[in-house]
């Protein structure tokens, strides 16, 4: 089980210093939302920080561009330090050809699914993908509450992996807490992006072994299927 903070939810002001903490807490993955302001109705942060904060801090950098125009940022991101590149399925008939383009420079592959979008539509790409990403709040902005009814597309996500032997990482993002990480394992998830659900907790090291042991504990205790080695993501 991976337990991804967001930085998104991190001290604007101080981005080194809670990267740092939140590898030193035991995260493995630090989670960055790169909003354009067109695909969704923010702006983030750009390949700047990545760049800056790649030089302290061995995580694994998982960059999820919710962006109308990815293709635009994944040289820059993959040379300031990404280790995975997650688009939206929403893309449509371009999405084939991102999946390529990121592949070409030598990164791990995500996809991501928003909650009104039909979870038919990843289904072409499952064997083409290291990770499947499941929203659980419309993206956009943080601290949105959870919305259960994503549930059942974590579900499908764990079913095709366990029934065609594929061996993608299944990723939930947002309104992650405690008790809602449990749901989500429950049904497959493996991954676990936490924003507030962590930083804003008294002690990020004990919320993060927390949430890690929730997530093992409610597991499904039946075979899923080849689930990913955590070398082939782990940092640096």
């Amino acid at each position: 089980m991976i337990i991804a903070p967001s930085l998104l939810a991190a001290d604007f002001s101080r981005f080194g210093r809670d990267v740092v903490r939140a590898e030193k807490a035991g995260a493995e993955w630090l989670h960055l939302d790169i909003m354009d302001g067109h695909f969704v109705p923010n702006i983030s942060f750009g390949p700047e920080v990545v760049r800056v904060l790649r030089p302290q801090t061995k995580m694994f950098f998982d960059v999820h561009l919710m962006c109308s125009k990815p293709e635009i940022l994944f040289e820059p991101f993959a040379k300031a330090g990404a280790d995975l590149i997650t688009i939206h399925v929403e893309l449509g008939d371009r999405v084939e050809g991102l999946i390529w383009k990121i592949r070409s420079l030598g990164k791990k592959v995500g996809l991501a699914i928003n909650p009104p979008t039909q979870m038919q539509l990843m289904e072409p790409f499952l064997s083409k993908v290291e990770l499947v990403l499941v929203m659980t709040v419309n993206p956009g902005f943080g601290g949105q509450p959870f919305i259960r009814e994503c549930l059942p597309k974590i579900q499908q996500a764990y079913a095709w992996r366990k029934n065609r032997g594929l061996n993608y990482r299944i990723e939930v993002d947002g309104g992650i807490n405690f008790a809602t990480a449990a749901e989500c394992a429950r049904v497959g998830a493996d991954t676990f992006v936490s924003g507030t659900g962590v930083f804003g907790q008294p002690s990020l090291r004990t919320a993060i072994k927390k949430m890690r042991k929730i997530a093992v504990e409610n597991s499904p205790k039946l075979n899923s299927g080849p689930e990913p080695a955590a070398d082939l993501f782990a940092g640096r």
